[in-house]
């Protein structure tokens, strides 16, 4: 057959998921766990919070740019066919039913797991404590604020994703009403504990007493209310004098943002809620919101207006015994005198949590700066997190006279802050600290090590490339992989890349020979063993493809995929969340799979396996295919060559594909678990598992 006839034509809408839909079905995932009865209490809880941070981000980054484009008048269409506005209103569609199914699993948690009281079944002796307290801790951190927009008092500003009272008072018996807010302070827990079992909400709490706040007047009803804000930063990064100053000025605006959305009780009464809309719609810095009426979300009785604050109740009740088991990490260096010395053996291959972050990540850098023959350091940091070993080993580097160099990102979406503190510590303690590139993310994680041996008169290089960040608590509740290797082809590249991150505020320009670096060589590369596999299929060699990432939303790639299925190439897929691939079409598709899984840890690993007729190839890193990290970010993958790395990444994708937990993306966009009724998921075994999987 010619090679043109397998040729996909021009992209068509139907041979796409739209993105933004494929991402909340992703948290429709996350919320099937939270309504499994066979998921432990405690990470129902947890799951059921996790669906609530989810639609925070989506509603703050993706809802928060698709306004802004109908704003400008933008009517371009996705690759599914859809302008921002169709965009929009597909989204409230999916979104209210999936926020009504939430609370309906909230509401259906059996009673032992959950107990939230109300101020009006309290005993004397709890509300006396609460009356403590309030007066001790709360009242002061309270600020009544009339919503008027009478001489002298401008209408409120309400608070990025801030729980507040709307409140509805009169001056006397049979006045007119009048309305005032009450934002309830961050700083305070969202539940209190009870003497007589169970929690109060804090709202609850300031509710019964808001008579304290409006003295002399009559407190009708209250009722609570939360809003949320686009949270993209915008950056003129070519135009900046000073990266980090510009990147901190744009976090603080951020909570002035156009809201995009209002959660609200269900029994608000129209009136207030009206007036909320209306206000928020035009705020005193004329900052014009699209906020419209299908942007309201309500609460059902009991009224709990954001579930995100379960995460709380999750973690003290940690210790109950419904959670899942603790899990024993391994020590991947174990009996080694040395990372070093492992190392100059032979690669080693990790996968966390169940390899142990601290034995492996955290003792390769602590080593590095105890060991006198490291004379250089280098590191990337995205996501690190607060305080941490790895923090503390960079600054003893220093300390000692080592050359230690380190790229903080400060473009970490809502991580900015805590990153511009990291580079401001680090360069107080005489750390070479370069904060961004101009026009590109550094999203890679990648870690290199120059140390001399005998009397200095040799000199090698250890290098770490992953695809979690340097984060000790991520580490933890992420599955990643990571490679040690002292390969001298590796190492080579990853020096390339670090002297062009610290020598140059361009995209790099190097040649890699090994590694795939975004936007580099990364997509090509990528393209290129595609097709390999589809010209190996033509020819009868049995092409095949395997990977296993987190998100799959490149056109391009998703159109090269088509095409080597339609050459005969096997293609399976283990997709975390956003996938804009449609698997199963008769003569576009059909020899596509495409599976996701979720549960107790989040995926974040990547893996991508080209079988190449008999010589193949593995590469795992920090590259999804995406757009954003194959155009737009500064991504390393990293080949694996160690024979038992390789049969233990096999292992890896052959586990979670059979999973019979995991979920099938069907032709239509919809998903079904492979198995119906309770079974063992791929994390899960894992841990059972440990001795007889291939080791490093």
């Amino acid at each position: 057959m010619p090679a043109r006839a397998l040729e996909v034509a021009a992209p068509a809408p139907e041979q796409f998921f739209n993105a933004h839909l494929s991402s909340l079905e992703f948290t429709a995932r996350v919320l099937a766990l939270a309504e499994d009865p066979g998921t432990p209490l405690v990470a129902r809880l947890r799951f059921l919070a996790i669906v609530s941070t989810n639609l925070d981000q989506f509603f703050m980054v993706d809802v928060g740019a698709l306004k802004h484009e109908v704003a400008a008048g933008v009517r371009d269409r996705s690759p599914d066919g859809l302008t921002p506005a169709e965009e929009l209103d597909a989204i409230a569609i999916r979104v209210h039913p999936l926020v009504a199914r939430q609370y309906r699993a909230f509401r259906d948690l059996p009673a032992h797991a959950i107990r939230i009281r109300d101020w009006s079944g309290l005993e004397p002796e709890e509300r006396a404590s609460l009356d403590r307290r309030f007066a001790e801790e709360v009242a002061a951190l309270l600020t009544p604020k009339a919503l008027t927009r009478a001489p002298g008092h401008p209408f409120p500003h309400a608070g990025d994703r801030q729980l507040s009272l709307a409140v509805t008072l009169r001056d006397e018996a049979g006045g007119p009403v009048h309305f005032a807010s009450v934002e309830l302070p961050a700083a305070l827990p969202r539940f209190l504990p009870l003497a007589g079992g169970g929690v109060i909400p804090l709202e609850a709490v300031v509710r019964a007493k808001l008579a304290t706040l409006f003295p002399g007047r009559e407190v009708v009803e209250a009722h609570a209310f939360r809003v949320t804000r686009a949270g993209d930063i915008q950056l003129d990064d070519l135009a900046t004098a000073s990266f980090l100053q510009a990147v901190a000025e744009e976090v603080r605006r951020r909570p002035l943002g156009p809201v995009v959305r209002l959660e609200v009780e269900r029994s608000m009464p129209p009136a207030l809620r009206d007036l909320l809309q209306r206000e928020l719609r035009f705020e005193e810095s004329d900052l014009q919101s699209a906020l419209g009426p299908s942007d309201v979300y309500e609460a059902p009785p009991p009224g709990l207006v954001d579930l995100g604050a379960l995460g709380e109740l999750a973690a003290a009740d940690g210790q109950r015994g419904s959670d899942y088991p603790h899990l024993v990490a391994s020590d991947p260096f174990a009996g080694a005198r040395s990372v070093f010395d492992a190392l100059d053996r032979g690669d080693v291959l990790v996968h966390h949590p169940y390899d142990s972050f601290a034995a492996s990540v955290e003792r390769f850098i602590d080593e590095a700066a105890d060991d006198p023959g490291v004379a250089a350091i280098k590191l990337t940091l995205y996501r690190p997190g607060g305080p941490s070993a790895i923090g503390d080993a960079l600054r003893r580097a220093a300390a000692a006279g080592k050359d230690v160099s380190v790229f903080v990102e400060l473009k970490a979406r809502f991580d900015e802050q805590l990153n511009i503190g990291w580079a401001q510590s680090l360069e107080a303690a005489g750390i070479h600290v370069v904060t961004g590139l101009a026009t590109l993310k550094t999203h890679a994680k990648i870690a290199l090590v120059v140390r001399r041996s005998d009397g200095g008169r040799h000199t090698r290089r250890y290098a770490h490339v992953g695809s979690g960040n340097y984060n000790p608590d991520t580490a933890r509740m992420y599955t990643d992989l990571g490679l040690f290797t002292a390969d001298s082809a590796i190492a080579e590249d990853l020096h390339r890349l670090f002297n062009e991150l610290t020598g140059s505020s361009r995209p790099p320009q190097a040649e890699f020979r090994r590694l795939l670096v975004a936007p580099t060589n990364m997509l090509d590369r990528f393209l290129a063993m595609i097709a390999r596999e589809a010209d190996h299929a033509r020819a009868g060699r049995n092409g095949r493809i395997r990977a296993k990432l987190n998100g799959l939303a490149d056109a391009t790639v998703i159109r090269a995929l088509y095409r080597a299925s339609q050459a005969g190439v096997a293609i399976d897929l283990v997709v975390r969340g956003i996938c804009m691939l449609r698997p199963g079409v008769p003569g576009l598709s059909e020899r596509i799979r495409v599976v996701s899984l979720l549960g107790r840890f989040l995926e974040h690993g990547r893996i991508y396996h080209f079988a190449n007729a008999g010589a193949p190839e593995y590469y795992i890193g920090s590259a999804d295919w995406r757009p954003r990290n194959l155009r737009r970010r500064v991504e390393v993958i990293t080949p694996v060559q160690d024979p038992a790395a390789r049969e233990r990444l096999s292992h890896i994708v052959d586990r979670e594909l059979s999973d019979p937990m995991a979920w099938s993306l069907e032709t239509d966009g919809s998903y079904s678990r492979m198995a119906d009724g309770p079974g063992r998921g791929a994390r899960e075994s894992t841990t059972r598992e440990r001795a007889s999987a291939p080791q490093p």
